[in-house]
């Protein structure tokens, strides 16, 4: 049945305390099944480096595992963060993961580095690739690359160089833009692309956006008209204080990201419920959770309604951030399936 409004899936494959990288992607690759099973348009996996929480390092491996382990869901990038790769490198990778999976893979693209600066320079030793002024030539290369026709390359001698990210293409991943900024929804309005707001990691600046996308949007052969995603933290319980005890670890790691301390895995229900007090970690989280849905199935289900209603937003991406308790296998994530479960089920149309 289908979901009102479109319900989606971003995952950056947490990784709790006592859990192995090859536990924590079992237990994601279960949550796309379940969300496949449930009615869920797209799983996106985002990138992240170096993060002792954090598994989703390489989208385009975890997409392919995911895809051939699903069988309706989209599933795609939340987003690949472009400076850090060669364009032509990344529509290979989408174009090969479009002819496994054909009619069912997505390339969100961002420019934000997702790691830190050692990281980022680690990353970046392409040279003139990590370049983030020519973001946009680079988004523009990738659509060349990856249309059916391929590029065409002007070499200094004036030959023409064709360029294909696969032999025979009969189809293309469906690209969009992500952003928490003007920036990106100048850019997805000028080329005529779907376009993202990161509302799990800010919020700021929202309606701004979203106004600047839709007034300056000019209409593309693939997208006519403007495509919205919105993306939302959310925990949903049989009961507000289970939702609660399960929202706390993503919180406090939050937190610990915000004030620039040392990050870990994340904590357990029980330990993070016993944890020493913070007034300046529990200020932090008071001011984020009042952008989080946490709660029990209704109010949770009609909080994400008015929220794509009061913005005209076409699909929310959830990011189901429950955390585990102590007792739960490894393996699973009982808490983020649960979640998915509770939307589905109140927002079935």
């Amino acid at each position: 049945m289908p979901l009102s409004p479109r319900l989606s899936v971003l995952d950056l494959v947490p990784v709790r305390s006592g859990q192995s990288s090859s536990e924590a992607l079992a237990a994601s690759v279960a949550l796309a099944q379940a969300a496949d099973r449930l009615g869920f348009t797209r799983y996106w996996f985002a990138e992240h480096h170096n993060m002792p929480s954090v598994a989703s390092t390489t989208p385009p491996v975890l997409i392919a595992a995911t895809a051939a382990r699903t069988e309706r869901i989209r599933v795609g990038s939340g987003g690949v963060m472009l400076p850090n790769h060669a364009p032509l490198v990344v529509a290979e990778q989408f174009a090969a993961l479009e002819a496994l999976a054909p009619g069912r893979i997505d390339l969100g693209i961002g420019r934000a580095p997702g790691s830190d600066p050692v990281i980022t320079q680690l990353l970046r030793v392409s040279g003139p690739t990590a370049d983030v002024d020519r973001f946009p030539d680079h988004v523009a290369d990738i659509l060349s690359l990856l249309s059916p026709d391929g590029a065409t390359l002007r070499l200094t001698s004036g030959r023409e160089y064709p360029i294909q990210a696969t032999p025979a293409a009969t189809d293309v991943p469906e690209l969009w833009l992500l952003g928490s900024s003007d920036y990106s929804a100048r850019l997805a309005a000028e080329l005529g692309l779907p376009y993202v707001f990161a509302n799990h990691f800010s919020g700021e600046g929202l309606e701004q956006a979203l106004d600047l996308y839709r007034t300056g949007y000019r209409p593309s052969e693939r997208h006519p008209a403007p495509q919205t995603i919105l993306t939302l933290n959310a925990v949903v319980a049989d009961t507000v204080d289970e939702a609660e005890a399960r929202a706390l670890p993503q919180l406090r790691a939050m937190a610990r990201l915000r004030l620039n301390r040392p990050m870990r895995p994340l904590e357990t229900v029980e330990e993070a419920a016993t944890a020493a007090r913070d007034s300046d970690a529990e200020d932090v989280v008071a001011r984020m959770r009042t952008r989080w849905v946490i709660g029990e199935a209704d109010a949770a289900a009609s909080a994400v309604r008015a929220l794509a209603e009061r913005h005209g937003i076409d699909e929310v991406m959830v990011a189901p951030i429950a955390g585990a308790r102590a007792d739960e296998p490894p393996d699973a994530a009982p808490g983020r399936v649960r979640t998915l479960e509770l939307l589905a089920e109140r927002l079935a149309a």
